[in-house]
């Protein structure tokens, strides 16, 4: 018997009739061929978070992001009208990278009035014009109007910063939709205080997700990160969601867990216990507006027992919303079939006391444990997926937003190759 209560359909999966309970083919996950598809169809024309606003947080503030997958490196940069732009990190002369320091595959930030070219000193403003050009009279009827920053579509959602390399697509409020709408008016701009975590781990970038869109595995691999008991406990009840959404091409799951503070403080460590803190975050919840009452979207079962809500925005940024009230991002960028870079970011209401900062450092040292617990099996998960002695695998009812993943990825590939002929 479920223990909390599932849709009429009998299960979350048969609920969305078209994802199907068939085993589902991971050759998405190993082709070389498919992985080129993907960059085309997917990292080529749908919206991509790459940071936040408060990155940006005056005139000329600037950041690069390398989009590997896309081919390009992006300046975004706040301009002298407080707007944030979005431009190919890309000098109009000759092509050289125009924004790095010591070494250019390197992500870099700081603060400007102007962009200098390394190569032949060409000039570019806040918003992308090129004002001064090196030895001018030597070229041949040169008008720097056609020749600034090549841009790139660039919105902003609850502070939370997408470009698009595709100039056709629609916009940011339409392609997030529903998800996102629900969401909105969450007080994520006082969480400022930020951890962030980033590594190169060997596996497609479906496959992280994958590992964080479910937590049928948590009572089993993540066992050390509770107390004997209670790992005990756990392993034996299993899990089960309150709640699963999907809005294709986004989805979201609702769990339990994250009770600040537990029940019994026997349940956790005793480093938990004096800091208040733990693997679901400071026990205190901060005193500011925005977390009562929630916004629609967040607990969307309004169980009493929920801790945590898992967005996952089509294709690669998921958002965590915990009920002691901070919040988590995950990024998965990929660098080729096997491998990808994750981020992760850990975003608080800003430590008053020292007390209140070692809660803090607690929540994310114990993140970057159970991280790597996840990290690590993965890549033993796409060693042996690349044998492709067995290439379908059956999915359970906790696991149908990794179906949806799959389904999803594929069909943004169909429909591209279907475009182009």
């Amino acid at each position: 018997m479920p223990h909390f209560t599932k849709p009429a359909a009998g299960s979350w999966t048969e609920h969305y009739p078209e994802l199907g309970t068939r085993p589902v083919d991971y050759t998405d996950s190993i082709d070389p061929a498919f992985y080129e598809a993907e960059r085309a169809s997917i990292f080529k024309k749908t919206w991509l978070n790459v940071g936040r606003v408060e990155q940006l947080p005056k005139t000329g503030s600037y950041f690069t992001k390398e989009l590997h997958v896309a081919d390009t490196s992006l300046i975004l940069v706040r301009g002298k009208d407080k707007r944030i732009r979005a431009f190919h990190n890309l000098c109009r002369h000759r092509g050289n990278k125009l924004v790095w320091n010591d070494y250019p595959g390197e992500e870099v930030k700081g603060t400007c009035r102007q962009f200098t070219c390394k190569y032949h000193a060409w000039r570019y403003d806040l918003e992308g014009n090129l004002t001064f050009v090196q030895q001018e009279k030597e070229f041949f009827d040169l008008d720097k109007a056609d020749f600034g920053l090549k841009s790139v579509r660039c919105e902003v959602w609850e502070g939370f910063i997408f470009v698009n390399l595709d100039p056709d697509a629609a916009p940011l409020a339409e392609y997030l939709g529903d998800l996102a709408k629900g969401l909105e008016g969450y007080p994520f701009h006082e969480m400022t205080e930020v951890f962030t975590y980033k590594a190169e781990v060997g596996s497609n970038w479906k496959l992280f997700i994958d590992a964080f869109a479910e937590f049928y595995h948590a009572p089993v691999l993540h066992q050390k990160q509770a107390t004997k008991e209670e790992a005990e406990k756990l392993l034996g009840h299993g899990f089960e969601a309150l709640h699963y959404d999907i809005r294709s091409p986004h989805s979201m799951i609702s769990s339990w867990g994250g009770m600040a503070p537990p029940k019994d403080p026997n349940m956790v460590k005793p480093i938990e216990r004096v800091l208040r803190s733990g693997l679901f975050g400071p026990w205190d919840r901060p005193g500011i507006e925005g977390l009562d009452p929630l916004p629609p979207g967040v607990n969307p079962a309004q169980h009493k027992a929920w801790g945590v809500d898992s967005f996952h925005f089509f294709p690669n940024f998921m958002l965590l919303i915990w009920a002691p009230g901070w919040y988590l991002t995950y990024h998965y960028w990929p660098t080729a079939v096997d491998r990808h870079i994750f981020e992760a970011n850990l975003y608080f209401v800003p430590a008053r006391t020292a007390r209140q900062r070692l809660a803090h450092e607690l929540a994310a040292v114990t993140f970057k444990e159970y991280a790597l617990q996840d990290a690590n099996t993965l890549e033993a998960t796409q060693t042996m997926l690349k044998s492709r002695a067995v290439t379908e695998f059956p999915l359970n009812d906790q696991e149908i937003l990794l179906r949806h993943l799959h389904k999803v990825a594929g069909d943004y590939v169909k429909e591209h190759a279907n475009a182009a002929g």
